[in-house]
């Protein structure tokens, strides 16, 4: 690739909520590839993770698709795992105080998260890095004047900040301190380019190239990506609203659930969790558009594209040929696991035993939700004894056989 397509290449999928500043941030990577290109080094790329779940799903992995064009185009890459930026919890996508981790829950998940990230990133290419290396030795001294960069407004004026305030809750003062902290992270890594979702806006475009602007650095060049909707095509995708896709799952799951978008969610799809360049998802957009290609062949190819690249392509064919005997052809699993039931247990008792739902209030919720069903035919009971033997089906695409004992 030239600089230009280079530039529309990482480019892809960026959010800023202005265009300016969009153009702005364009404009001063193309510069800052073009001195790397002439100093002959490749530019310094990092973007922060805060272990606070060891679980990822999809969403999770759009800033990691980013980190691996930049390792593609041969940049270095460092993945940045936030062991004490965790102690204090990122507050600028949520509008209730995050709840306090220890050590050892921080040191555990930052285990997980490394291992899930080698499923996009390129290991031999990646350098892991703490936050901790830095920011504990830090002294109250160099707090105050980092902090003097910063006032109480541009605080208050974001939104999860300004709606505590409105209702009254408490905003606790070691919050604010994140921002100076992500800041500083850019700082001590001399990184020219930070990659984070819309909701790192104000860390990374604000604190962080204020902060080295001061420290009397090149302020780092944000890369802001979208935030990927969940399966219901608009709501961002989360594990408690259950529109997630996990990635420790496996490739027919993930590519039912990927075929289980909305038709209008599929660019999103293409721009964020692909591999896809710009030309190549130009042409299947226009595919589409012109009735060229049909939207459920089109979200065949998105989700063999997505499944290929977490489990390889001879994973996603399966997954695919699943998807099309089950739904396509109307038919249901070849082999499905076996569940002896006893006398007296109802639906949801089975539901939970067979390990088809993981507690009774999303039982519950997927049976209100018409989602489960009993030899083809909807249940509206949880409480209803189990009708007998047959197959209980959960969702699209998980089933038990279920037998009396």
């Amino acid at each position: 690739m030239n600089i230009n397509e280079q530039v529309e290449y990482l480019m892809q999928g960026t959010e800023y909520g202005d265009e300016a500043l969009k153009q702005t941030m364009a404009e001063e990577l193309r510069q800052r590839l073009i001195e790397a290109e002439k100093e002959n080094r490749p530019l310094r790329v990092y973007c922060g993770y805060d272990p606070r779940r060891a679980d990822l799903h999809l969403g999770h992995t759009v800033t990691m698709r980013k980190l691996r064009q930049f390792q593609e185009l041969g940049h270095e890459v460092t993945f940045l795992i936030g062991n004490y930026t965790s102690l204090v919890g990122d507050p600028s996508d949520k509008d209730v105080l995050r709840p306090r981790m220890t050590q050892e829950e921080i040191e555990e998940n930052a285990r997980t998260y490394a291992e899930q990230a080698f499923r996009i990133l390129d290991p031999q290419k990646t350098l892991i890095r703490y936050n901790a290396e830095w920011l504990s030795k830090l002294t109250f001294e160099q707090l105050i004047h980092l902090a003097s960069n910063f006032t109480i407004q541009q605080f208050l004026t974001r939104d999860n900040f300004r709606q505590r305030w409105e209702r009254g809750d408490a905003i606790y003062l070691h919050e604010t301190f994140y921002a100076i902290m992500q800041g500083y992270d850019a700082y001590a890594m001399r990184s020219d380019v930070q990659v984070g979702g819309t909701d790192q806006l104000f860390n990374i475009v604000t604190a962080a190239r204020k902060l080295m602007t001061y420290l009397g650095e090149k302020p780092n060049i944000a890369i802001i990506l979208g935030i990927l909707p969940g399966t219901d095509g608009v709501v961002r995708m989360s594990k408690s609203l259950g529109n997630h896709i996990p990635i420790n799952t496996d490739a027919e799951d993930m590519y039912g659930k990927v075929m289980s978008i909305p038709d209008f969610a599929m660019g999103s799809y293409c721009r964020l969790v692909t591999r896809w360049t710009p030309p190549q998802i130009e042409t299947f957009e226009k595919s589409i558009a012109s009735g060229q290609l049909h939207p459920r062949d089109a979200k065949m190819q998105l989700a063999f594209e997505i499944t290929a690249n977490f489990y390889g392509e001879v994973e996603a064919e399966k997954a695919q040929n699943a998807f099309v005997r089950l739904f396509q052809q109307k038919d249901i699993p070849q082999e499905m696991p076996e569940f002896r039931y006893t006398k007296g247990q109802t639906v949801l008792d089975v539901l939970i035993a067979s390990n088809l739902v993981g507690s009774k209030s999303e039982g519950r919720r997927l049976i209100e939700q018409k989602g489960v069903r009993f030899d083809g035919e909807v249940l509206t009971d949880g409480l209803q004894p189990m009708p007998g033997a047959g197959v209980l089906q959960v969702g699209k695409r998980h089933f038990v056989k279920v037998v009396p004992v």
